[in-house]
C-alpha cells in the first residue's frame, strides 16, 4: 500500500466523470488498498478515485461507527428517502465546510473488488458520505449543492441530527449500521467528517 496524492479543489479532474472499471484486477485492488491508506491517514470519511486523479468509479467510506472500511466499485444510487441538512467537508478542499441538503436514506448497488455485486443502505453520515462520494465520481464537488458555507468557528450540536465540523470526531457517535458485504475492518481511526 501506498499513500496518494489528493487532488485540490483547482485540479480539473475532480470536475471529470470518472469511467466505469471493466477489470477487477490487481491494479484495482491496489488503488483501493491506497485510497483506504490515504484516506485513513488523512483522517477522512470518504474518498473517491477522482480525488486520488484516477478517473475510476470506485470509492472507499468509514463513517467511525466500527463497521469499518467499505469498498464501493462502479456504484449506482437505486434510492433515496428522505432529507437532512448536514455540514459536510472535503478532503480536497481543506479548512471548508458548508450546509447540504442530502437524502436521510440512501440504497447504493455497487461491486465489491472481487466483482461480486452487492447492495448497501445507508441513513444518516453514510447516507450523505455515499451521496457526498458518488457525486466526485460525476465531477461534483458538495459546493456545488451548498445551501450555505459555514464560518470557521462554527459550532454544531454533537447528536445523530448534525455531522461533526472538520476537527471533530465521529468516533464513539451512533450512526448506522450498514447492510453490505463490506471489507474486513481496521482497526478504527479518529474521523474527521471530511469526505
Amino acid at each position: 500500500m501506498a499513500l496518494r496524492q489528493i487532488r485540490y479543489e483547482c485540479d480539473e479532474i475532480l470536475r471529470k466523470k470518472a469511467k466505469p472499471v471493466k477489470k477487477f484486477d490487481d491494479k484495482l485492488c491496489e488503488l483501493l488498498d491506497d485510497m483506504r491508506e490515504t484516506m485513513a491517514k488523512n483522517n477522512g470519511v470518504g474518498l473517491a478515485a477522482t480525488q486520488v486523479g484516477m478517473l475510476k468509479r470506485a470509492v472507499v467510506i468509514d463513517v467511525g461507527d466500527g463497521g469499518g472500511v467499505i469498498e464501493l466499485v462502479n456504484p449506482v444510487i437505486s434510492e433515496t428517502e428522505g432529507e437532512q441538512e448536514r455540514p459536510e467537508g472535503c478532503l480536497s478542499l481543506p479548512g471548508k465546510r458548508g450546509i447540504v441538503k442530502r437524502p436521510v436514506k440512501t440504497k447504493v448497488t455497487a461491486f465489491n473488488r472481487s466483482g461480486e455485486q452487492f447492495e448497501i443502505t445507508g441513513e444518516a453520515l453514510l447516507s450523505v458520505a455515499l451521496n457526498h462520494e458518488i457525486d466526485h465520481l460525476d465531477g461534483v464537488l458538495y459546493v456545488d449543492k451548498v445551501i450555505r458555507m459555514c464560518d470557521p468557528d462554527e459550532e454544531f450540536e454533537d447528536d445523530d441530527e448534525a455531522a461533526e465540523p472538520d476537527g471533530g470526531t465521529t468516533e464513539g457517535k451512533e450512526t448506522d449500521a450498514a447492510k453490505t458485504e463490506a471489507v474486513k475492518p481496521d482497526e478504527p481511526d479518529e474521523k474527521e467528517d471530511k469526505l
